[in-house]
């Protein structure tokens, strides 16, 4: 049986195919379609689902759209009506697009599979909807390696829900317990995201990364004005500081008051208010969060806890949860987001709606370390590159391997582009740029000159997983870099009483250990470990690179610039080479040098790339 999912409408649209219980291939949109957060039906990426697994379209058994709009518009209906005559602009604003979109989304939906699938299939009898928290708890419990499990999802809000629990049992899957819109953690993360200048829905992790250079001196003003925590967890918001639930912005003039003046705006200076906004509202999200996990832990019983939802990307959260011991495992979904609803809206309709069987891949999950995206055949690699207009080298498989590491240990900055793509926000060494961890200038130049964004933006460690505990304080699996982790004593440099008294951004510039390019500055790393089961190629790559240096871990960050997202295929990455100031490309078996390529080319994309 096939079960094709799908997410789309409002952000981060996506497709996922399952055969049976089997992820066979999950993408994101925007991938295909070079707009960052692609809310659009996701066309392109049901094509490639389809391709993947060799089949028609009339082979397809269900189709799922992992939220239900009739609920969706029911919540908007009713917020209006609650807090009217408050929102009337946002509301005759609002109105006409749902009532013209997405009231009839049901209609729509069969009308877009009949115009890019097949015409003569009936999908309206195919065609089925989850519910939004159960399609974002499904794809946490169900690829986890659990019999069973708590399930915390926490986000903005889908079509009521903004955090849930539910317990997942063999093939059963029941939400126990809801908070409702307009009490959301994630809105009240995006809030602050939205008042430090920050864009809503995509810049949230800038201020999970801006917490460390503040200081958390509102989390109690917070606490006092903004939210109202129970023991368990469970919270309130004062709605009185907010206008998301009927206005056009996030806070309103009271919040402003509270907080001593308007929001930062994009792209003007970052102060040591904005920092210290950012590390409060942190401080309180991890709060909440570990209260909840322990309220769960209590009431249920169990000793397994899975998490999905925007906010189960705050891996800083996630690292401070884990290191708490509450439960004794912990796995997230790692397309936490909307983008994975479509993973577990198929996932729910395999189990719950045809009543499958399901057993745990035990140690294991099932996500296939989340390369779950398009590959191409070295044929498709050399047509691209040659269409393009590129000077490049066809390797051997050993050959390319010790080249790369070489070029790491000579501080080159390397375009990585190998295997599946991964599916997710996080590059997992399927499109990432690499580069040497052991040196001082590797974050600030690859920030400014190579991903063309914010100076303070932390970068990961992907880490050989056998090494990982000789580094970081951390001895488990993090194959999606959602942990936080610190790094360990005798690896840390010691600080001077000058550098100790430096404030906020002052100090970006001061080496922290002896791999500075991916130490924060409160000496916490974002983890990806590395194993050769799920990426055996980036594992062999990052073991040369250890035999050269004695350091079993690389740079890794997203293949892309600021305002773009990641890369696809080998025409995607040749341009984000070209455009960049990135040394060497490794695309498959072909390697491509900076100062080979033609001087024309290098004009012509070098100045295609903007902040955004």
């Amino acid at each position: 049986m096939y079960i094709l999912g799908i997410s789309a409408f409002y952000h981060d649209s996506a497709a996922c195919l399952l055969k049976d219980d089997e992820i066979i291939a999950a993408a994101q949109e925007e991938r295909f379609t070079r707009k960052k957060h692609d809310a659009a039906f996701p066309h392109h990426a049901i094509q490639y689902c389809l391709k993947e697994a060799g089949i028609t379209a009339n082979q397809i058994d269900n189709v799922v759209f992992y939220e239900k709009p009739f609920v969706k518009f029911e919540r908007l209906l009713e917020t209006y009506l609650a807090f009217a005559p408050r929102g009337f602009m946002s509301f005759a604003k609002a109105m006409p697009v749902w009532i013209k979109d997405k009231l009839f989304q049901k209609s729509a939906l069969i009308k877009e599979l009949k115009s890019m699938l097949d015409e003569d299939v009936n999908w309206g009898n195919r065609l089925l909807f989850s519910e939004h928290h159960l399609s974002h708890a499904a794809s946490a419990y169900y690829p986890s390696p659990f019999d069973s499990a708590a399930v915390l999802t926490l986000d903005g809000v889908g079509e009521w829900t903004t955090t849930s629990l539910a317990i997942g049992n063999g093939r059963d899957l029941k939400v126990v317990k809801e908070i409702h819109f307009p009490h959301s953690l994630g809105l009240l993360y995006s809030a602050f995201t939205y008042y430090t200048g920050f864009k809503v829905n995509s810049g949230e992790y800038k201020v999970m990364g801006l917490a460390p250079y503040g200081e958390p001196i509102y989390s109690d003003l917070i606490r006092e004005k903004l939210i109202t925590i129970a023991d368990d967890g469970s919270f309130q918001l004062d709605m009185s500081y907010f206008d998301y639930a009927t206005g056009l912005t996030m806070t309103n003039k009271k919040f402003e008051a509270l907080f001593g003046g308007p929001p930062r705006k994009s792209e003007t200076e970052l102060t040591q208010r904005e920092m210290n906004l950012a590390a409060s509202v942190q401080k309180v999200t991890e709060d909440v969060v570990l209260k909840l996990a322990r309220g769960i832990a209590k009431e249920t019983g169990e000793r397994n806890l899975c998490l999905a939802g925007g906010v189960a990307l705050n891996c800083v959260a996630n690292g401070l949860l884990l290191r708490e011991n509450i439960f004794d495992n912990i796995w997230i979904q790692p397309a936490a987001g909307d983008a994975g609803g479509a993973l577990g809206a198929a996932l729910s309709t395999w189990y719950l709606h045809h009543n499958k069987q399901r057993i745990a891949s035990k140690g294991l999950d099932a996500m296939k370390g989340a390369y779950l995206g398009p590959e191409f055949t070295d044929a498709e690699i050399e047509a691209e590159l040659t269409e393009s207009g590129a000077t490049f080298k066809k390797l051997s498989e050993d050959e390319l391997l010790e080249t790369v590491a070489t070029a790491l240990a000579e501080k080159k900055a390397i375009g990585w582009m190998q295997g599946r793509m991964e599916f997710g926000p996080r590059a997992l060494g399927a499109r990432s740029i690499i580069a040497d961890p052991r040196s001082p200038s590797m974050q600030k130049q690859l920030n400014l000159k190579v991903k063309y964004r914010e100076s303070f933006r932390p970068f990961a460690p992907s880490v050989l997983r056998e090494d990982v505990s000789e580094w970081f304080e951390h001895g488990t699996d993090s194959r999606y870099m959602l942990l936080v982790a610190d790094v360990i004593v005798d690896k840390r440099r010691a600080m001077t009483e000058g550098e100790k008294a430096l404030f906020g951004i002052d100090k970006l510039n001061v080496p922290r250990s002896s791999v500075p390019a991916i130490t924060h500055v409160d000496y916490s790393a974002r983890i990806q470990t590395v194993h050769a089961d799920t990426n055996p190629r980036y594992h062999t790559v990052i073991s040369k690179f250890k035999e050269k240096t004695g350091c079993p871990i690389v740079v890794n960050t997203s293949f892309n610039v600021r305002g773009e997202p990641i890369i696809c295929t080998p025409t995607d990455a040749f341009k984000c080479f070209m455009g960049t100031e990135l040394d060497v490309l490794a695309v498959g078996h072909y390697i491509l040098y900076k100062e080979e390529q033609n001087e024309a080319l290098k004009e012509k994309y070098e100045d295609r790339y903007e902040l955004d």
